[in-house]
């Protein structure tokens, strides 16, 4: 490290607050896997003095962050943590423009539609429109979902080089989800830009059984994708003479979107036909 880079750091390390780094620290503990977690376990993980941790959590606690369990022993999430990150997600220009389209799209075609944004290896739901449907989704504004198996993911991965993808999924064998889940990354690459050169994804049961879904790319003024947005189909009601249409508003919509987001496509650029995914 330069002698400027360490003035450079010790400057930045004078302004922190070590209580609050250590609160921080200590809520993203929580996570999918590991809901409910003790002091003890906390203390341990963070290395941290079991009585410092004890202050942390009392704290939190008197805030909304973490709550008790009904055993009193362990802590979970609050609610002021969900406040927060709706608070977060609607100051989102992305959000912000996306909304009341995907309400409009929503209205036009009949089908619940989403918007995702890419979160290291998972997407994050960010805003949602559903329709009036018997069937009912699992998904809301902060779902995450693995990105190598979902068609909102595969999108979202477009951009990305071979060496990207194998430093974000550096294992052998990718974690499978359904029959139609890419098993390597050369795999998932392969897939991947055959998605890219098209310009839409759409395909059936590839996450989940009985729901297609038809997604675009949501691009930037930098032309990099920045969201996917999509539509869900219920296999129950998917009608073969309406797709065309349905996907011309699914990638006019994800293009408006990008207008609005500043993006200016190059001269040229392929519009994508529609090739059938459908699984036979």
């Amino acid at each position: 490290m330069t002698t400027k880079a360490k003035m450079s750091d010790d400057a930045q390390d004078k302004y922190l607050v070590p209580a609050l780094e250590r609160g921080l620290l200590l809520l993203s503990e929580f996570n999918h896997n590991d809901r409910q977690l003790s002091a003890p376990e906390l203390a341990r993980r963070l290395n941290l003095p079991r009585s410092t941790v004890f202050r942390l959590l009392m704290t939190l606690e008197s805030m909304g962050f973490v709550q008790r369990t009904e055993g009193g022993h362990d802590y979970r999430l609050g609610l002021s943590v969900l406040r927060l990150g709706f608070e977060y997600l609607a100051s989102l220009e992305l959000t912000e423009l996306g909304a009341p389209l995907l309400e409009r799209l929503r209205t036009d075609i009949g089908f619940s539609c989403n918007l995702v944004v890419r979160d290291g290896r998972s997407i994050v739901y960010v805003a949602k429109s559903s329709a009036s449907t018997p069937f009912t989704s699992t998904v809301n504004v902060g779902t995450r979902l693995p990105a190598h198996a979902t068609v909102l993911g595969r999108v979202l991965l477009e951009d990305l080089t071979l060496p990207e993808l194998r430093e974000l999924f550096p294992e052998e064998h990718l974690e499978s989800y359904s029959s139609s889940t890419p098993t390597t990354v050369l795999e998932l690459f392969e897939l991947v830009q055959q998605d890219k050169e098209r310009g839409f994804v759409l395909q059936e049961a590839f996450f989940e059984a009985r729901v297609s879904t038809i997604a675009a790319p949501v691009r930037d003024h930098t032309g990099r994708i920045v969201a996917a947005l999509g539509a869900t189909i219920p296999s129950s009601r998917f009608e073969p003479e309406r797709l065309d249409d349905i996907l011309t508003s699914v990638r006019s919509t994800a293009y408006e979107l990008s207008r609005l987001l500043n993006y200016s496509p190059s001269k040229g650029a392929a519009a994508g036909k529609v090739v059938n995914l459908w699984r036979e």
